[in-house]
């Protein structure tokens, strides 16, 4: 819509079509006024464009992923809608969170939506994911709807996980959670990946943890033994710089996440950029694919909430150093600068998306407070053993012990 001063008649262009239109005028005071609307075709915009992307670090590797990424029109505009909703939906869960409407854990990853899309850019949907409790992000790539997710954010029974779950535990096909302990997914993941192997599917697993797990030794164990079976895993670090409220140059002797492998291949992404988490992912899955074993990927990202909603994400860090992020390396605003000053859509699309999206989270809010928590005797239900257990003498502070003698 372009506005056009001391104008007496007016144009509306549509398509190759120019039709005059009558009485669009209106009295300003002094100055007569009218509107130029302007409705583009598809055939107006850029249908495939090639950008520069930044080098990765390599470890044990004699190359890496390609330095530039082709994108095409419809891949830009689904990325824009992923990590749009992902941003609006945490959002809302910040605001449930502060009505005391979402009680508990609660990890949002606000800041982190390039790492999420990219990387589900990059896999198959039979591949497998596995993720630590920052998990909100890859439920909904997974391909679980918004309204389920704060639905078991507020813990009703229309939930992905019926209500019992929360903001940690959540699931879907291929999607193994949300896991509450720190590096515990770690393992599994590698599990999961010996399953594929097994199964001879072609299929891999992307094992998620974020640098505050980095540390661990079940990590290296997982590491030795992926590697020594040469399972098809793509282990990746999230490092957001801050496990909990210490920097990782404080907890770590060395932050060069991506050689922690030691024997196992690395990268080292800029996991701001959607595209070069793409890039890196297939370059990843490929090497996987092929028979050579696992990889390494560190994403260098940045949270803009607190580790938690209990930490308010200030006192480790300052109010610049996030407003700095945002301002100079929102993953967001990245990808919608590229798809602008590259023709392939335009400003007015983008704002109707966004409009869409923030609709569809109300909408899924809206149902997420309505609906009804699950009632009492649906407790015990879904227990993957519901036999007694088994008496062993002494386990069971309740039961009296009887002498034999």
């Amino acid at each position: 819509m372009i506005q056009a001063d001391n104008y007496t008649s007016c144009l509306l262009i549509q398509e190759d079509s120019v039709t005059s239109v009558k009485n669009l005028l209106h009295n300003n005071e002094k100055t007569w006024r009218c509107w130029v609307v302007v409705s583009r075709s598809f055939a107006d915009f850029t249908p495939q464009a090639t950008f520069e992307i930044k080098k990765c670090d390599l470890h044990r590797l004699e190359e890496g992923p390609p330095l530039k990424a082709e994108m095409t029109r419809e891949q830009g505009l689904q990325y824009y809608r992923t990590m749009q909703t992902v941003r609006r939906m945490e959002l809302k869960a910040d605001q449930l969170y502060k009505q005391k409407i979402i009680r508990g854990f609660c990890h949002l990853y606000d800041g982190q939506e390039a790492c999420a899309a990219g990387i589900e850019a990059a896999i198959n949907r039979s591949d497998h994911l596995i993720t630590a409790y920052r998990a909100h992000g890859y439920t909904y790539t997974r391909g679980v709807a918004i309204k389920e997710i704060l639905a078991e954010l507020t813990g009703r029974k229309g939930g992905v996980a019926k209500g019992k779950g929360g903001s940690m535990h959540m699931y879907a096909p291929a999607f193994y959670g949300g896991n509450g302990i720190v590096g515990a997914q770690v393992p599994l993941g590698a599990g999961i990946a010996l399953a594929c192997q097994y199964q001879g599917n072609n299929q891999l697993c992307v094992t998620l943890y974020g640098d505050g797990a980095a540390n661990q030794g079940q990590l290296f164990e997982s590491f030795n033994m992926a590697a020594l079976w040469k399972l098809p895993c793509i282990f990746i670090c999230e490092n957001n710089k801050y496990g909990m409220g210490t920097s990782v140059e404080r907890a770590s002797a060395s932050t060069d996440y991506y050689k922690r492998g030691d024997f196992i291949p690395g990268l080292r992404v800029d996991g701001m950029d959607v595209l070069c988490v793409r890039e890196a992912t297939k370059f990843a899955a490929d090497h996987c694919r092929s028979g050579k074993g696992p990889i390494i990927m560190e994403l260098q990202t940045y949270r803009y909430h607190g580790h938690s909603m209990s930490d308010p994400g200030v006192s480790y860090r300052t109010r610049e150093e996030i407003q700095e992020v945002r301002s100079k390396n929102d993953p967001i605003s990245m990808l919608k600068d590229r798809l602008l000053s590259n023709n392939m859509a335009s400003a007015e699309e983008l704002k109707e998306i966004d409009v869409a999206i923030r609709k569809e989270v109300e909408d899924a809010a809206q149902y997420a407070t309505s609906d009804p928590e699950p009632p009492l005797e649906e407790l015990c239900n879904h227990i993957f053993y519901n036999n007694p257990p088994l008496e062993v003498r002494g386990t069971h502070p309740w039961s009296k012990l009887k002498s034999l003698s």
